[in-house]
């Protein structure tokens, strides 16, 4: 998984930009724990990824109720870091 590149330090930006776009594709598929763990993973390697970004915190506020609240603070945690704003996103999870 991209979190496991991440957490070992490895830090190739086309294997990223190839898991960018394959995740995109399959955002519909993410739970929770996914799109946490994937926006975590890139914001702890650096890697650039605002498209994604954009599409996880669309997905995310549909499903902000089914976070845990580790989820949650991963979440916010990793666009802090990215410095990728997500207004709706930030608005939802303040509200659940």
């Amino acid at each position: 998984t991209v979190w496991a590149f991440a957490a070992a330090g490895v830090v190739e930006k086309t294997l990223f930009g190839a898991i960018a776009g394959a995740a995109m594709n399959r955002i519909g598929d993410f739970n929770p724990q996914n799109l946490a763990n994937t926006v975590w993973a890139f914001a702890t390697a650096g890697v650039v990824a605002e498209a994604l970004f954009g599409t996880i915190a669309g997905r995310a506020v549909n499903r902000v109720d089914d976070f845990k609240p580790q989820e949650m603070a991963n979440t916010l945690w990793a666009f802090a870091t990215a410095g990728v704003a997500a207004e709706a996103l930030f608005g939802a999870i303040a509200a659940a």
